[in-house]
């Protein structure tokens, strides 16, 4: 059984500990930014905090999430203010006498350098033990596993990495695929167990899996009844396995065996940004500059699609819920398999079946299938809009005002009280100078005409150039309606998605 936890992750400092730490009970606090890692899982207390913190180095602080003792947080950092009435507090041995503000009254005392000695020792032999048995395993594995492979003369498996298989027609192109065998896969994510799914898109779950080297990776299972065909399928794949840039999600092979059509991808432990932005306890792990941050990733990749990939590529379904972030909150685009190629020469194009998300399509193509470049820029700006001011733009509601976020960001504007958009539960230290020029830019992006919208070029050199004289914005696009409703939008959190019911014509070069 694969446990998920959810959270706001941060790679850890280094430190130096040794085995025989141990942990420090006091009362106080540890300032909010010191707090490096939250897991919201309810099913973890404090045992299991101090488990995960024994086990690494680069932890020296431990408590509770909540106040019902459930959740973790962890923190490399031991400086903490001593208060009787504070937190419970567990502090690793031997980094409190240097760094803390205030001393409690009681502190248990370090381990004689006698006792310290002999753990260390003993700890090395174990280690010592411990290495010399993988290598043996390992190498019995490698045996094991070659003359299996042998025998069958050919071996698709997931040792290490998916093993090419051979060449495969793919949309009319000759292409070596990293292909991943069905079984290895229902194994990695136990059988596609719920306890394993990471969410529900248009075209099927997502499920976590670890492979046999202990690596994780989500895999995306196609539904058959999706309408996710063999040509998405087979676009997706080849789109990703050509993009190669830090801001997109990394593709490691796919899997079809009989109707399965299965794309395995990179783990990303934070998983998509609509689950934290939009959440009212995760949210706090957003300050202004993490949201400033994945604006600007979001921006570069999307600067690489449209500009400097091997292929010019329109998404046509950015989202919130299609950036994925991983370990350090850095942004990752997901889910190519709407998107389509454009040749140097093309500067638009035109389809008679929508595909895309109600509130995020610019209105040039929700109104006439037409889109470009800017029809991605229109949806940009829209994540611009919502991550500067956690709400959604579809569940936007004001009772004083008859809009949604983009109309309601539009009428702040006209009254000069911009700033008001600013999420309030973000830090106080916030520059409101620096989030209102991002909103200026979001509102540039989603201009009703596509004409006055920035390139992908302009917007990277306005968010990063603060000498970078900006246009005043005209009206946004769908700003004087509520908002495209699937139900009612008002009480429901997810965003009412169309790529279900359509498919749009993949044509590649």
């Amino acid at each position: 059984m694969i446990h998920i936890i959810e959270g706001c992750l941060k790679s850890p400092k280094q430190s130096n500990c040794s085995a025989g730490d141990k942990f420090n009970l006091t009362t106080g606090f540890i300032e909010s930014n010191l707090w490096e890692q939250m897991l919201f899982n309810t099913t973890l207390n404090i045992g299991d905090c101090n488990e995960m913190c024994v086990q690494n180095c680069s932890c020296n602080a431990y408590a509770t999430l909540e106040t019902d003792g459930t959740g973790c947080k962890f923190s490399s950092s031991t400086k903490y203010q001593y208060a009787s009435q504070g937190d419970i507090l567990y502090i690793r041995y031997g980094k409190t006498a240097a760094n803390q503000i205030h001393s409690p009254p009681h502190r248990l005392p370090a381990p004689p350098p006698a006792a310290l000695t002999r753990d260390i020792s003993h700890h090395m032999m174990r280690t010592t033990t411990i290495i010399a048995l993988t290598v043996i395993l390992s190498v019995t594995a490698l045996a094991l596993i070659f003359l299996v492979c042998y025998s069958r003369k050919s071996c698709t498996c997931c040792f290490i990495a998916p093993i090419v298989q051979s060449t495969q027609q793919l949309a009319g192109h000759d292409e070596e695929l990293p292909f991943f065998d069905f079984k290895c896969i229902e194994m990695a994510t136990n059988y596609f167990s719920e306890e394993n799914k990471l969410g529900q898109g248009g075209f099927g779950p997502v499920y976590k899996g670890i492979l046999s080297n202990g690596q994780e990776v989500a895999a995306k299972r196609l539904s058959k009844m999706s309408g996710h065909g063999v040509e998405q399928f087979k676009n997706e794949v080849l789109l990703i396995s050509k993009l190669q840039h830090r801001n997109l999600v990394r593709l490691l092979g796919c899997c079809t065996q009989g109707d399965e059509r299965i794309l395995i991808y990179e783990y990303l432990p934070n998983k998509s940004l609509d689950s934290i932005l939009f959440d009212a306890r995760k949210k706090v792990c957003l300050d202004w500059g993490k949201r400033a941050s994945i604006i600007d990733g979001i921006a570069q990749g999307l600067l690489y699609l449209h500009k400097y990939s091997r292929l010019r590529i329109i998404h046509r379904d950015l989202k919130t819920s299609n950036i994925l972030l991983d370990v350090h909150m850095h942004p990752k685009i997901s889910d190519f398999g709407t998107a389509r190629i454009f040749k140097d020469s093309d500067s638009r194009a035109s389809t008679k079946s929508i595909i895309g998300t109600y509130g995020y399509m610019s209105p040039e193509y929700a109104m006439d299938g037409c889109f470009s470049e800017k029809s991605d820029v229109f949806s940009f700006g829209v994540m611009v809009m919502e991550i500067v001011s956690g709400k959604r733009n579809n569940g936007f509601y004001n009772p004083d005002r008859v809009s949604n976020l983009l109309g309601y960001a539009w009428s702040l504007w006209i009254e000069g009280k911009v700033s008001d958009l600013i999420d309030p539960t973000m830090d106080k230290m916030i520059s409101v100078i620096e989030a209102t020029r991002y909103i200026q830019v979001g509102l540039l992006c989603v201009q009703d005409s596509a004409t006055d919208r920035p390139t992908m070029t302009d917007v990277v050199s306005m968010l990063g150039n603060e000498s970078t004289i900006l246009h005043i914005p005209k009206e946004p696009g769908f700003s004087a309606i509520i908002g495209l409703k699937c139900g009612d939008v008002a009480n429901n959190s997810k965003s009412c998605s169309i790529n279900e019911v359509t498919i749009t014509e993949i044509e590649g070069r």
